[in-house]
């Protein structure tokens, strides 16, 4: 019973810190810019969601680099060749992403774009149980020719 309870108050406690007013109290919170890499942030996953390569490769810039704690450094094609294994990998699995409510900072890069942080979740069947993995990622977006595209991605704590 008292691990029970011990873990209610973890969970409150870690949704607690990840509200949306954590977002709100950075020092440079813009609401508009928060918006904007919202929505670029669902049309990438909902991208990756649907297996969608070509939803995918429109918001990666050329010269993207995606940085991967245990895969190391990919640049734009190993990284759509990546996902296309992993998309050939997961065609059975419901492999899918969703961001963690309240994880997400938005961090503004003068003249350039900006910066995202935060926790997603990726879960996919195996054996016939579901398997869920919490992991941190940053991400650098770049405006340019009036379109958004992610030009750095850290993906980190595996």
């Amino acid at each position: 019973m008292k691990t029970s309870i011990f873990l209610i108050i973890s969970v409150f406690f870690l949704i607690a810190g990840l509200s949306p007013q954590n977002a709100r109290a950075q020092k440079h919170f813009d609401q508009q810019l928060y918006n904007t890499i919202l929505h670029m942030d669902s049309v990438c996953f909902d991208a990756f969601n649907a297996h969608d390569m070509q939803g995918l490769k429109k918001v990666f810039a050329d010269n993207v680099e995606f940085y991967h704690d245990l895969g190391g450094l990919a640049y734009y094609d190993e990284t759509m060749q990546n996902f296309e294994k992993m998309f050939a990998q997961n065609k059975d699995t419901g492999l899918k992403r969703e961001l963690v409510r309240g994880s997400l900072e938005i961090y503004p890069i003068k003249n350039f774009g900006a910066i995202e942080v935060g926790v997603h979740k990726f879960t996919h069947m195996e054996n016939g149980k579901e398997v869920v993995g919490l992991l941190k990622f940053l991400h650098v977006w770049q405006y340019k020719n009036n379109e958004w595209k992610i030009t750095r991605v850290i993906s980190y704590d595996h």
